[in-house]
């Protein structure tokens, strides 16, 4: 059966950024988890809960076909996190599915695994992105090898569609 994890923020993480994808590839029948700081549950910036399945430090990407960074204010939290950023660059050493959204990709920037790829995002992390040698295009959706990135919410639907076609081709 196929796998992937989805990273969130606890709080303010974009609702339809989560929900959108994960049902896609639930209906596929992919299983999905959901990953926070801790366990318990998460709220989104429009007041959606969700469980948390595990925590960061408990995601091993070898376990999943793809690991997915969800967007939304809260996903900041993550720019600077030692546990996002290991679970980027062995999503990447593993030649996994790595996907984000919106502000995530932000943390996959720091992360330090976006270097000559090329990539979109929500427009506030265009610098950031860029100063670590990224080549950010402004798309909606960019698809570099296993690198799935969106630029937001409006883009959700496709995000979630990309992330299906490659763990099916995978």
């Amino acid at each position: 059966m196929k796998k992937a994890v989805f990273i969130i923020a606890q709080k303010m993480f974009r609702d339809e950024e989560y929900k959108e994808p994960k049902d896609i590839l639930e209906n596929a029948g992919v299983k999905t988890q959901t990953a926070a700081t801790k366990a318990g549950s998460a709220v989104g910036k429009f007041g959606m809960t969700t469980n948390v399945d595990l925590i960061l430090q408990d995601v091993e990407p070898a376990e999943y076909d793809a690991v997915i960074f969800v967007g939304g204010p809260g996903s900041r939290q993550y720019f600077e996190d030692k546990e996002a950023h290991r679970i980027a660059r062995e999503t990447i050493s593993k030649n996994k599915i790595l996907a984000s959204i919106c502000s995530s990709v932000g943390i996959l920037a720091n992360a330090g695994v976006l270097k000559g790829k090329t990539v979109t995002s929500f427009s506030a992390e265009t610098e950031l992105i860029k100063s670590k040698g990224a080549i950010h295009t402004g798309k909606g959706l960019e698809q570099d090898g296993t690198l799935i990135t969106a630029d937001g919410p409006a883009h959700a639907t496709a995000f979630g569609e990309a992330i299906l076609r490659a763990i099916n081709q995978h």
